[in-house]
């Protein structure tokens, strides 16, 4: 068996999945779903071929041009991270029919009950793929070397809707020709028909069901949410009300937008990232509604995903930089652009701070500060982090300053449409780069910058007035002075980000008292601002804001705050904290995705 990825059965030997077709019946009562998978492979096959599952019940796998079922075994005891894995024996097939259930454990799945909703009265289920777990929605090879199109038929209640990171061809009633389930045909049951034309990672399946609700905010854009949440609606599409305009410089700089719809849809808040990329469907946590448009900066990355993640896309998860950083080098193109240098400056300046931090988390496991890393045995949710964003980021930009941004874009253009619809790793990537920019490597060191550990000396810190000015201030604060009203006059929350990341890592209570005091900051709709004093205050030992931070730990899911807030509580050292810990996580943790509950 030759593998193709750390984190999957697939074999490079066996031939890839091309197109999936999806009977979905989706059982709210249960939390499963019942379903059908027909696979179509690149070539017909004769052997015993690999497939990843996860929690995923077969009831049996059959030759869909016979209906002669195949012979299948199923692993007896799950691998801890790559789950399953099921093997077909085939006999010259070239497709596979799969009958299964999901779990109610399915880990990307999270099942809402009405009470977690905002109507109060409708369930709402939602997915998140990536790194590795579609193949708790449908058995298949979970990785991104195997690029899929697919076809859905989702039976859903029809007091409900579904969206999708896919071409929504039409609702209409169930038939009892395609029934795969007893109630297929129940009076109060409809279906809904997507079709993905294009080939795409298996980590980019997606949808969600629920009560939805949306806005138009552009002639390629809409913003959905629960329906019942019309301030969520109507704050959303004031905040991205600029998406258009984004599209279409994301366009001049990279080349045309190949997904034709842009839309947004804004998860309840259990949702464990900041935005994930879903093509034509992008999910996004609500806390990225800050009320003055800043919160536009994550769909920017998620746009700039659009061309690099989506259409060029990392083989597998040790070469995850090539999709964050040069979506993160492409996110800061379109925002200074749109924005301005001033507010892109303070981004690689906030970058910057967090990769330093990340440096401080793993250095003591310093490979996972390289760019291309070794992950066999080690799940990619556990070491999640900025270093391929922010420190892959810094490796674009300074080829970027070596040849010139004119020469540079000219180079990035011809990298997207040379491998769109691809999946590379690093060394295709080196290989195109030393081939299209003669001499780069003398000089700049690649092999450190993509194998080596730790920040490279020729790496950037940002130089503005504004950089330098939020700096000194911080600075200032360690000397006991606080910035005054004048001198923040003007600050939105990423100026108080960066000011609150730039802090000592614990001050005095007074100092830490004495600034929310004057400024409201655990009060902040912005939950970067947010968090980020809430983690001084947990560092500086202000117990008075340990109810803030219970009642923040509660409200959200986003991973990033989880693990900010409480790795906080777990390394102040104090007893308490600890304590106030382990109680909130028990007591939140079913609240939480399954992905964020092993935060």
């Amino acid at each position: 068996m030759a593998p193709i990825d750390p984190h999957s059965f697939t074999d490079s030997s066996h031939p890839l999945t091309t197109h999936v077709s999806l009977s979905l019946y989706l059982d709210f009562n249960t939390s499963t779903i019942h379903a059908s998978a027909l696979l179509s492979l690149s070539s017909s096959f004769s052997g015993n071929l690999s497939l990843d599952s996860r929690s995923i019940s077969i009831n049996t796998i059959l030759d869909p041009q016979t209906l002669i079922p195949l012979p299948y075994s199923v692993s007896s005891i799950p691998d801890p991270i790559k789950g399953s894995e099921i093997v077909v024996v085939l006999t010259g097939q070239s497709q596979l029919l799969i009958l299964y259930s999901t779990s109610p454990s399915a880990s990307a799945l999270q099942w809402l009950s009405p009470l977690q909703t905002f109507s109060k009265t409708h369930p709402y289920v939602y997915t998140q793929c990536q790194a590795i777990h579609a193949r708790s929605i449908f058995p298949c090879q979970d990785t991104p070397a195997a690029r899929i199109r697919y076809d859905v038929v989702m039976n859903i209640p029809s007091s409900l809707s579904a969206v999708m990171s896919a071409r929504h061809v039409r609702r209409r009633l169930p038939v009892p020709e395609e029934a795969k389930h007893l109630m297929w045909c129940a009076e109060d049951r409809v279906v809904e028909e997507f079709a993905m034309e294009q080939p795409i990672p298996p980590y980019l399946f997606a949808f969600a069901v629920g009560e939805l609700g949306f806005r138009e905010v552009g002639p390629r854009t809409r913003v959905y949410a629960e329906s019942a949440a019309e301030e969520v609606l109507d704050a959303a599409a004031l905040e991205f009300a600029g998406t258009e305009e984004m599209i279409k410089q994301g366009e001049k700089l990279f080349g045309d937008y190949e997904w034709e719809r842009f839309d947004l849809l804004v998860l309840p808040p259990s949702f464990p990232y900041g935005g994930m990329e879903n093509p034509r469907m992008v999910f996004l946590t609500p806390t990225v509604i800050k009320g003055d448009a800043t919160g536009a900066q994550v769909v920017a990355h998620e746009l700039a995903h659009s061309w690099t993640g989506n259409l060029i896309t990392n083989i597998n998860n040790e070469h995850f930089w090539l999709n964050e950083g040069f979506t993160t080098y492409a996110e800061r193109r379109i925002v200074e652009i749109v924005q301005g240098a001033d507010i892109a400056t303070l981004n690689i300046g906030i970058g910057w701070r967090g990769l330093n931090d990340e440096m401080e988390r793993f250095k003591d496991n310093l490979e996972f500060t390289k760019l291309k890393n070794k992950q066999e045995g080690v799940d990619p949710d556990d070491v999640y982090s900025q270093v391929p964003y922010e420190k892959g980021f810094q490796f674009v930009l300074r080829i970027e300053r070596q040849v010139g941004r004119t020469a540079f874009d000219e180079f990035l253009k011809k990298y997207i449409a040379t491998f769109k619809f691809k999946s590379i790793d690093t060394d295709t990537f080196l290989d195109f780069l030393k081939a299209n920019i003669p001499g780069i490597e003398k000089e700049i060191n690649l092999h450190m910058w993509t194998e080596g550990v730790g920040i490279p000396e020729d790496a950037y810190e940002p130089v503005s007035t504004i950089y330098t000015k939020i700096i000194s201030l911080a600075e200032e604060f360690k000397q006991g002075k606080m910035p005054s009203e004048d001198e923040v006059a003007e600050w939105n929350g990423q100026e108080w980000e960066l000011y609150l990341e730039n802090l000592p890592k614990s001050c005095e209570p007074s100092q830490v008292v004495a600034l929310d005091k004057r400024y409201r900051l655990a009060e902040s709709k912005d939950y970067e601002v947010k968090v980020s004093f809430l983690k001084l205050a947990i560092s500086s030992k202000c117990k008075e804001y340990h109810g803030e931070v219970e009642k923040t730990l509660k409200s959200v899911g986003r991973m990033l705050y989880l693990r900010t807030l409480f790795t906080a509580l777990a390394q102040t050292g104090g007893t308490e904290e600890k304590q106030l810990a382990k109680q909130v996580f028990a007591e939140a943790r079913e609240t939480y995705h399954p992905i964020a509950q092993g935060v």
